[in-house]
């Protein structure tokens, strides 16, 4: 554990989890064992980092984020608020990655958008946005972009519904068909316009 780690307050911090100096962590976050948080991370409040994670140098993570045991997290990847990522998933920096030639010139970001879910055991492909509340099914390979509200599956990842907030489907088509439909739980309105779901505010 560094030196530096009592300048955190408020932060609950396993004794085996090691913090390089210039990390910043908000407070309520909780860090468990054996994890490793880089000097120039930026991790918000009320964060959830599991056992044997990685934050590299050059990443972002929003509040109320939880991240679950074995993921590790590189440069230039951005997590904003309320993102969930799952046991064993997996982010890379390099498209096109060589042992033998370096890249590291070539990374490319990532962002997951506000109240994402990524499954346990997908991957994520750099260079991508997964959209607001987008739900990333476990095993799934995304490569492209993803769209808000988008229930993901699959390798390569596909689309095969929407997802709700609140973490349900949402029964409204994908063929571009305008649709409304009430969550019973929130009583939020989402909308169905142009092939996007949007929530009405």
């Amino acid at each position: 554990m560094s030196p530096s780690i009592n300048q955190y307050h408020d932060v609950d911090i396993h004794s085996s989890a090691i913090i390089d100096d210039g990390a910043q962590i908000g407070v309520r976050s909780r860090i468990w064992h054996f994890s490793h948080i880089s000097g120039g991370a930026r991790v918000g409040c009320n964060v959830s980092i599991g056992q044997n994670v990685f934050i590299g140098n050059r990443v972002t993570i929003g509040n109320n984020c939880k991240i679950q045991n074995n993921v590790s997290i590189y440069d230039g990847v951005i997590l904003e608020d309320g993102v969930f990522c799952g046991p064993s998933m997996v982010f890379t920096n390099v498209y096109n990655p060589r042992s033998l030639v370096e890249r590291k010139s070539e990374y490319r970001n990532t962002i997951v958008k506000m109240g994402a879910t990524l499954g346990a055991n997908c991957t994520i492909v750099c260079g991508v946005v997964v959209e607001k509340f987008a739900f990333i099914g476990a095993g799934t390979l995304v490569n492209e972009d993803v769209k808000p509200y988008a229930l993901m599956v699959g390798v390569p990842a596909k689309q095969i519904g929407w997802m709700s907030e609140f973490g349900e489907r949402i029964p409204l088509s994908m063929t571009g068909d305008e649709g409304r439909y009430k969550c019973p739980h929130t009583m939020q309105i989402y909308r169905l316009i142009g092939g996007q779901v949007v929530r009405e505010e």
